[in-house]
């Protein structure tokens, strides 16, 4: 008998026995799109929030609780320079960057945009910016939230707190906030501002989620946090354990203690120097766990931390662009997580416009004969 959207995913992070395991991916590039509409794919077929699933595609549903835990109001958006090859902007986060127009499609650029300046500077700065983070429902719950409750509690497929990239950890909030290079040094240049940080980011999360979870539980919460590069993590263990940890375990403890059953932290890159503290903190799982990454292998993650920690991702957007055959073969490697439970697969990021649609369509047909323990 089929299981439901929700039985199956419980199913699968319970290591119990699924119908099969969820079919869920992240999205594409804007490039990549087009790429395969050239390729003479209809995509008004397609539903192209991946987060939320895509039935042209055979991709469970998810819905997201719609809190907002961004800056009230944001800042103004200001055209600073623009030329024929770029544009200097400031961003409502504050954030000013200068992007490259070459290649762009709409507003996703094809390269990483130069970042110029950032909201905070100073614990003044600091100050100043969190009266854009106001505990205010009105604002920040739909007005009919209450409404869609009994739904909600009703539901058959998995509800997720907040969008993608709507509950943000403590590096990324802190690194939105003062920018890589000067977050680096922050740690032991600004200790007092940064212990000010962390505890304000737990303090702000707890308080906002609060009314939303007396009334509905959802299966699971993202935390964006995306602290770590290819070789390692962009601050230590120990830096971690001193400023992170404690209110990072006073986070995930609340979340729990309201029934919430699992926590995902999604970090990029090798984050493994920092699984200790993170499972110690009482998270469940990672992801995209990125296969460009030193050693991010979902298999020997397996072996050394076990089940207590449930891996999503480890597709390398790489093999897609290849051929069938390696697309056979990496797939094929990832049977032993798929038979073991907690584990499911997807793309280990944004799939790139290097992936040509005949070579994706085989991906998702082969995937799915994957998760169905068909392979």
């Amino acid at each position: 008998m089929a299981m439901t959207e929700r039985e199956r995913f419980i199913a699968t992070m319970e290591y119990g026995t699924p119908d099969r395991v969820p079919n869920h991916e992240v999205g594409v590039w804007a490039q990549t799109k087009v790429r395969w509409e050239e390729e003479g794919l209809d995509s008004k077929l397609h539903h192209w929030n991946w987060f939320e699933g895509d039935p042209a595609w055979d991709m469970d549903r998810r819905e997201y609780l719609p809190i907002n835990y961004g800056l009230l109001p944001g800042f103004e958006e200001e055209i600073i320079e623009e030329t024929d090859r770029y544009l200097v902007k400031r961003h409502t986060s504050g954030i000013v960057t200068k992007a490259l127009k070459t290649g762009s499609v709409g507003n996703s650029r094809a390269s990483m945009d130069q970042y110029l300046s950032f909201p905070v500077e100073s614990t003044d700065d600091f100050r100043k910016l969190k009266k854009r983070l106001m505990v205010d429902i009105e604002t920040r719950y739909p007005v009919d939230w209450h409404e869609k409750t009994t739904g909600w509690n009703n539901r058959d497929h998995v509800l997720v707190m907040s969008r993608n990239c709507g509950t943000k950890g403590f590096y990324w909030r802190a690194r939105e906030w003062m920018g890589t290079e000067n977050l680096c040094f922050a740690w032991y240049d600004e200790p007092d501002l940064m212990n000010e940080m962390m505890e304000f980011i737990a303090d702000f999360t707890i308080e906002l989620s609060k009314p939303m979870l007396k009334e509905v539980i959802p299966d699971y919460i993202f935390i964006n946090e995306d602290m770590a590069m290819k070789n390692g993590p962009l601050l230590s263990p120990s830096q971690y354990k001193e400023f992170i940890y404690p209110h990072m375990k006073r986070l995930v403890d609340f979340f729990k203690g309201s029934g919430i059953p699992y926590v995902i932290v999604d970090t990029d890159g090798n984050s493994e120097p920092l699984l200790p503290c993170l499972m110690d903190a009482g998270v469940d799982g990672i992801w995209p766990v990125e296969r460009a990454a030193i050693d991010q292998d979902p298999i020997t993650l397996r072996k050394k931390y076990g089940r207590d920690l449930r891996l999503w991702g480890g597709v390398d957007k790489r093999e897609l662009a290849k051929g069938f055959n390696e697309i056979d073969n990496h797939l094929a490697s990832l049977v032993p997580m798929v038979e073991d439970g907690g584990f499911i697969p997807t793309v280990d990021h944004l799939v790139p416009p290097d992936v040509s649609l005949e070579n994706f369509e085989y991906y998702m047909k082969r995937k799915r004969q994957l998760l169905r323990g068909e392979f």
